[in-house]
């Protein structure tokens, strides 16, 4: 059989598992400007209203030396003063405004993205989610894309405003005074480009930040979700500090990225002062010798002045944007991962008939399957379950039961043979969601999501009619539940249905998958939550639903098997009997060895 299961497949099964986190792929600049795509005229229009407002902050320092100009001489200057006036505020409103459409965009990028990632996340193959735990992934969705937001407008437009202003800056301080402009770029450049060194470390720091911070809220998410056992255990200090120490290194990180940012700020102050002093000191002198005039120098100062701050904000915004690449990098690493549907490139073969209505519900011929090369669970897997009947699956730990069960639910496909739904081969001649709208599944950990008993027996048809759902609870034995719960179905679960007992939570899954009245139902182990009475509740509850579709059980305990109509027996991997319960009743002692996992 290990011939039969092609090598070629398993590798590319096993490949796909140990495959890196993410793309492999660095995002650069281009990979902020992609993700903006769909806000681009907003961003423009801001930018236009910035680049206008910047305009406006250029015309101001040569309306200032005019009036200054117009005074000393005796001329007509009042006129100048209210247009400077006039330009003052119209830069504030039209910056202002600008601001807020940048801030919005910005807002609706980051839901745009969050909503992108939401959405692949639900639909990954099932492999991924035991690659990435989960509180790394709820960080890369939430903290993540918050450090994102000002990168993704905000900063890359006053980036390109700022250069605008300094440069428009620089073009007038040449035409006033070049020899005091050499003197300022010569200041200003030797500090500015030893600060640029320090922005080469903050990405990475952020990134190894984020990264220990995602580590944390896993670790905080596993402690919380098995509080009782951690309580029980009394491993709070331990758990305390398992979690400090991720705690610890995002602090250390984000310590190293506020070093080089500390830097930045007070260097750029002292190259814009020390430039500042300089032409003071140094115009100051020139005027005195009659080399310059006095509304030129002014001039010149405030231009010197007004591209202090841009120029200051724009190594504010590189270490920003230094800080939302790594953010991006941690989250395009999740959400360029291809989803369920995106790696499942075989078409679907469409038969001229819908199938035949002879056909077993569920049929597994010759099926082999591994997750890692030489290491198969499944070999030359062949039964067939009768429509409308009642199958039991046995076997030990590792037998392959619950793979069985994933082959099914076309969470994988069968590398080797075929699995037959109806008589339609599932993997060539179905869609995933074809497969998936005749079955349901009731899993032994029977999850309850947060919300109403209402809301859990619905998931799978939100509008199911008041007829549908009270047949659902009558056939889960949930009556009595429902009458005692203070607001009926409408009463609040509670967190993982922390408001229900085991039991209840079994039947509450039950209820779930019975609903939608699927061909074919998935029950692993339904009966190892509840006590004797409701086991035999249940029991009959099987007796009945199995009129309206085909029951398909994973059973440990005796009361299961014997209930079923035949039993598959499966051992090391292989169906080692098929028959009624008695026929393999002397199999079932015998305690099979386990299969290697």
């Amino acid at each position: 059989m290990l011939n039969k299961i092609r090598p070629d497949r398993a590798a590319d099964l096993d490949g796909a598992d140990d495959e890196p986190a993410g793309t492999g792929e660095k995002v650069d600049w281009r990979h902020l400007v992609r993700i903006t795509r769909g806000h681009r005229a907003v961003i423009a229009a801001a930018m236009a209203l910035a680049l206008l407002g910047g305009v406006m902050g250029l015309v101001q320092p040569l309306l200032a030396a005019r009036t200054i100009e117009a005074f000393s001489d005796q001329h007509p200057y009042l006129g100048l003063l209210g247009l400077l006036a006039v330009v003052f505020v119209a830069e504030a409103v039209i910056t202002g405004f600008g601001h807020y459409l940048l801030e919005r965009t910005g807002e609706g990028i980051v839901l745009g993205l969050r909503l992108r990632i939401v959405d692949r996340l639900l639909r990954w193959p099932m492999r991924r989610y035991q690659q990435h735990r989960l509180g790394d992934l709820l960080t890369r969705t939430t903290s993540d894309t918050t450090l994102l937001r000002d990168s993704l407008a905000y900063d890359m437009v006053e980036a390109s405003v700022g250069v605008f202003v300094v440069l428009g800056g620089i073009a007038m301080m040449l035409w006033l005074d070049a020899m005091m402009f050499l003197i300022v770029i010569t200041i200003v450049g030797a500090i500015g480009g030893l600060t640029l060194l320090l922005l080469a470390g903050i990405r990475r720091a952020i990134h190894d930040a984020q990264d220990s911070l995602g580590g944390m809220s896993a670790e905080l998410e596993r402690a919380l979700s098995a509080i009782r056992t951690v309580r029980v255990m009394r491993a709070e200090d331990r758990e305390r500090d398992r979690i400090g120490d991720l705690a610890r290194q995002a602090y250390a990180h984000n310590l190293q990225a506020a070093k080089r940012n500390a830097v930045i700020n007070p260097a750029m102050t002292l190259a814009v002062h020390g430039a500042m002093i300089t032409v003071l000191v140094v115009g100051g002198l020139r005027v005195a010798s009659g080399a310059a005039e006095l509304p030129e120098l002014i001039g010149f100062l405030l231009y010197v002045t007004y591209i202090a701050t841009p120029m200051s904000n724009l190594f504010d915004v590189f270490a920003t944007l230094q800080q939302g690449l790594a953010a991006l990098q941690r989250v395009e690493d999740i959400a360029q991962l291809p989803t369920e549907a995106e790696e499942a490139t075989r078409p679907v073969v469409r038969r001229a008939s819908s199938g035949d209505p002879d056909a077993p519900a569920i049929e597994f011929r010759e099926v082999g399957f591994a997750y890692e090369p030489g290491r198969p669970v499944l070999r030359e897997v062949s039964f067939r379950v009768a429509r409308n009947s009642h199958v039991a699956l046995v076997g030990p730990s590792g037998a392959g039961k619950s793979t069985i069960f994933a082959l099914i639910a076309r969470f994988h496909d069968p590398q080797a043979g075929q699995v037959l739904l109806d008589g339609r081969d599932c993997a060539r001649e179905m869609t995933v969601d074809e497969c998936r709208a005749a079955i349901s599944i009731v899993e032994q950990s029977a999850p309850v999501m947060h919300g109403s008993l209402r809301d859990n027996i619905t998931y799978a048809q939100p509008g199911a009619a008041a007829a549908e759902i009270d047949r659902a609870v009558r056939l889960a034995g949930l009556e009595e539940l429902v009458a005692r719960l203070p607001q009926g179905l409408d009463t609040p679960v509670g967190e993982h249905g922390s408001a229900l007992s085991g039991g209840e939570q079994q039947r509450v899954a039950i209820a779930r998958a019975l609903l939608p009245r699927p061909h074919l139902l998935l029950l692993d182990e339904p009966t190892s939550h509840l006590d004797a009475a409701n086991e035999a509740a249940l029991t009959r509850t099987i007796e009945h639903i199995s009129s309206e579709c085909t029951l398909l059980v994973i059973a440990h305990r005796p009361s299961t098997i014997q209930a079923a109509d035949d039993v598959v027996v499966l051992g090391d991997g292989r169906v080692q009997a098929t028959g009624s319960y008695p026929e393999v009743k002397h199999l079932l002692s015998a305690a099979p060895t386990p299969a290697a996992p």
